[in-house]
């Protein structure tokens, strides 16, 4: 997946150092920069490595995520163990399809869940819709696999990148509503998805409190969802919340600080 992601000759990658000045060009205090789902779990620990490195070099503008093989079992949870040293605050994005498992499969992921749980780590995950145009890195993480993720894994702080897939308009159902009790969605790549009034919509049907700001930077520039977001003219406390609060809840960041994206 990630070589068909970025053999396109304009694909860009980013270093920390681009995405700080980014940040600091588009008025955003404090970023989440998450790893990819590699297959194999040397791939992750060498990846990890540069996000943890990140961090440490700016520990007030970038918060990292870690991630891991699920199927390497005892090794993965060392891992985790060794990212949460180094400062991570959460775990993805996990790309199940990718990497060969399946979200509520008890026997492998029930580990990675207790960890997250006991140390109040999000778990970040790739998210497709199982309709609309085809696109590259559109996998088969779609809303029933979510939504049976969510279930077994009740506890868990779920972060459903790309909105879930779509999950979120099956809230009318009270059941689904429910299941996302403690989940949360965010808007990666949204502007290549779905109208700009998919903001509003989900914030009614799941609350505005469950909606995290995210780009997919470099893919999207911030400054190109920010544009939309304030285009909406949403209810200040709204905007708020989906702009930085929520997330700063979620990641125990102080309330001193800043909300950015």
């Amino acid at each position: 997946m990630f070589t068909s992601l970025y053999a396109q000759p304009k694909t860009k990658l980013a270093s920390a150092e681009d995405v700080v000045a980014s940040m600091d060009q588009c008025g955003v205090d404090i970023s989440v920069i998450a790893n990819f789902g590699w297959v194999s779990l040397e791939m992750c620990q060498e990846t990890n490595d540069y996000i943890l490195e990140s961090v440490a070099r700016y520990p007030k503008r970038l918060v990292g995520f870690c991630t891991i093989q699920p199927k390497a079992g005892k090794a993965a949870l060392a891992e985790l163990e060794r990212c949460l040293r180094g400062g991570a605050k959460g775990i993805g994005e996990m790309m199940p399809d990718r990497q060969g498992f399946e979200l509520d499969n008890e026997a492998v992921m029930g580990p990675i869940v207790e960890f997250a749980v006991s140390h109040k780590l999000p778990l970040l995950t790739h998210s497709s819709e199982p309709v609309g145009h085809q696109y590259q890195g559109k996998g088969d993480v779609t809303p029933d696999k979510l939504y049976r993720f969510v279930t077994k894994f009740p506890q868990l702080s779920a972060v459903l990148a790309h909105w879930g897939g779509g999950l979120p308009f099956y809230a009318l159902m009270p059941e689904v509503k429910q299941a996302l009790a403690n989940a949360f969605v965010d808007t990666a790549a949204s502007v290549f998805l779905y109208r700009p009034q998919v903001f509003s919509y989900v914030a009614e049907l799941i609350g505005a409190d469950k909606i995290l700001f995210a780009t997919d930077y470099p893919l999207i520039s911030q400054s190109r969802l920010i544009q939309q977001v304030k285009s909406l003219k949403l209810p200040p406390q709204t905007e708020a919340l989906i702009m930085g609060e929520n997330a700063r809840r979620l990641l125990g960041l102080p309330e001193s600080t800043p909300a950015g994206g």
